[in-house]
């Protein structure tokens, strides 16, 4: 078991506000910090170059070079070509939109396979394609530890199967989803998949070549940036989708034929920001110097990880010695296994008022069923507004802080 690793906290604090840490912060999984080097950019671009892009004048060409900077810097962070990624609103919305643009391909009672584990980004906008004729398949989580099982989605899987949509982590349990498996059991019967890595990205590197995944999702402002949502989508797929912006953009336009909402200029120059945030620590806490953006983040990513099972760890050993406590998820603290996100149900007391005594301690945690409502319903929690307690970790989190978060729940609960 690690006992320590080389990932310099006080250095990558460094890089954010400083009131971010008068409090022990533990609603990541709702939306990471942000970094001055992502401010600074947005700020730049606001200041210096607020004019519509891509015409013939200086403001408007940096304006360009701006947004294509950081749209680039995305796909090379995912592993894939800048038109195989769709910047949008949000998560929610580019699964919309995914959506209405491939149900043209499917016919009255082809099946999609939906995971009751999902977060309702990738459950909702699926299971409206009832309305055109298309049957949604269940697929059922394993008990407390909410884990997907691969021999029940052989089981449903048919030649009617067109797509399989399930997390890659659970924004609930925390659980790591075996993507790779998942996506080439889904193929065996010419099924596509979609993947939410909303509560993956922030943790652990991203790899949709290897994965051979057909879409994949996640937040920017989970993996400290904007509010905006990424659609990684295989090329020859997104071809076949039918373009939802404007009428006047080709179907083979794929920069912009997902994204009916247009670009959001300043926040995706802004982008640029997590790369240099991601380059920043790259060069502080390594001697060698990678070439590309993808195998450095590769890379900062690992040590992340070994710095996040120290504090799931910390956290385990003391949530799993409560008897009054049904903690949600693996027990495990393996970086392969799980992510530093955790939920749980007392026994003695209601989750909201467990998250509200807590700040009396100045230590910041979350409760309700975090858009994941039908998951919560299936772990037969009642009350799904009170829902779960969830505390969720980052790598700029230190021990001393998950002591603080242990000392404050174990007054609480008592």
């Amino acid at each position: 078991m690690l006992h320590r690793t080389d990932l310099d906290l006080p250095f990558i604090r460094r890089q954010y506000p400083k009131n971010h840490w008068d409090w022990a912060f533990f609603e990541n999984a709702g939306g990471a910090f942000v970094p001055h080097c992502v401010i600074q950019r947005i700020s730049a671009y606001m200041t210096q170059t607020q004019v519509q892009p891509g015409y013939p004048y200086p403001e408007s060409i940096d304006a360009a070079d701006r947004m294509n900077l950081g749209h680039k810097l995305m796909a090379e962070f995912v592993g894939a070509d800048i038109d195989e990624i769709t910047v949008s609103a949000s998560t929610s919305f580019n699964v919309y939109v995914l959506a209405q643009a491939l149900r043209h391909l499917w016919k009255k009672d082809d099946e999609i396979i939906v995971a009751t584990l999902n977060h309702e980004a990738n459950s909702g906008p699926w299971r409206r394609l009832e309305e055109f004729g298309l049957k949604i398949v269940e697929w059922p989580i394993e008990s407390d530890t909410a884990e997907l099982n691969l021999n029940t989605l052989h089981e449903l899987l048919t030649e009617k199967t067109q797509l399989v949509a399930f997390p890659h982590v659970s924004n609930v349990a925390g659980n790591v989803n075996d993507v790779a498996a998942i996506t080439k059991l889904a193929h065996s019967v010419g099924a596509l998949v979609c993947v939410d890595g909303v509560a993956y990205a922030p943790h652990r590197a991203l790899r949709v070549k290897e994965w051979d995944v057909d879409f994949y999702l996640f937040s920017f402002y989970k993996v400290f940036g904007p509010h905006m949502g990424c659609l990684y989508g295989r090329r020859d797929i997104l071809q076949k989708a039918k373009g939802q912006y404007h009428y006047f953009f080709d179907e083979d336009d794929l920069l912009h034929k997902m994204n009916p909402a247009g670009p959001n200029h300043e926040s995706i120059a802004s982008l640029a920001g997590i790369a240099d945030y991601f380059d920043t620590l790259y060069t502080h806490h390594f001697d060698k110097d990678e070439a590309s953006f993808f195998a450095r983040s590769q890379a900062l990513y690992a040590k992340f990880a070994e710095h996040e099972q120290l504090l799931s760890q910390k956290f385990l050993d003391f949530i799993t010695s409560r008897k009054d406590i049904r903690l949600i998820g693996r027990h495990e603290s393996d970086k392969n296994i799980r992510v530093p996100t955790f939920s749980f149900t007392s026994n003695t007391m209601s989750s909201e008022k467990i998250a509200r005594a807590v700040c009396q301690d100045k230590v910041a945690i979350s409760f309700g069923h975090f858009y994941a409502k039908r998951l919560v319903e299936n772990l037969g929690v009642k009350d799904t507004k009170d829902g779960l307690v969830r505390c969720s970790m980052a790598h700029y989190n230190t021990i001393d802080e998950v002591e603080k978060l242990i000392r404050s729940l174990d007054r609480v609960l008592g």
